[in-house]
């Protein structure tokens, strides 16, 4: 039997994305934002409304990085979703966190976050923001030869039903392959 419940942003698992951009003092900002996905190949969109102080430095930088979050930073990660950077403009420095600037993009690469596409900024509209994925990185630790190997990351996903984070490791079958036993 099914029960109907509250109406929420009901698919699980989401992203747990680390959104970077450079404030106009030169300073690094990051914000949460589990509302992202991939809209093409090569292009990225980030359901952010222009009240956040990362889409104003978007705008502004015409750039941005999307890392993707690890269970070994989830406090780091919640953080940046708790506290906003229109009201604590140094809450980067006060994660602990360190960066690199980005070689392809005018926006900070997380050093600790194991996975980072590096955006140059194509719009704002009705979906949010809308970006073109110019270089992936991937940190060592994480690549089994030239892969990533999704087990070494330690993604985490947000649960919009309990607002919990879960970690996603266990590969559980083959894309493009294992539904072909039902041919």
């Amino acid at each position: 039997m099914r029960k109907n419940i509250k109406v929420t942003e009901g698919i699980f698992p989401m992203p747990v994305l680390m959104i970077a951009t450079y404030n106009e003092d030169g300073s690094v900002n990051v914000m949460n934002a589990a509302w992202g996905t991939m809209l093409e190949r090569d292009q990225v969109m980030l359901n952010l409304t222009e009240t956040h102080k990362t889409v104003q430095n978007i705008k502004e930088r015409k750039a941005f990085t999307v890392s993707i979050a690890d269970s070994k930073h989830v406090k780091e990660a919640d953080y940046f979703g708790v506290v906003s950077g229109n009201d604590t403009p140094d809450k980067f420095a006060k994660s602990g966190l360190s960066y690199s600037k980005s070689e392809n993009v005018d926006a900070p690469i997380i050093n600790e976050f194991p996975i980072c596409l590096e955006c140059e900024f194509i719009e704002y509209g009705e979906c949010g923001v809308i970006g073109k994925v110019v270089n992936v990185s991937a940190d060592e630790s994480v690549m089994n030869g030239d892969n990533v190997d999704i087990s070494k990351v330690s993604a985490i996903a947000f649960d919009p039903y309990t607002h919990g984070y879960y970690k996603v490791t266990e590969r559980v079958g083959n894309a493009f392959k294992d539904g072909f036993e039902l041919k």
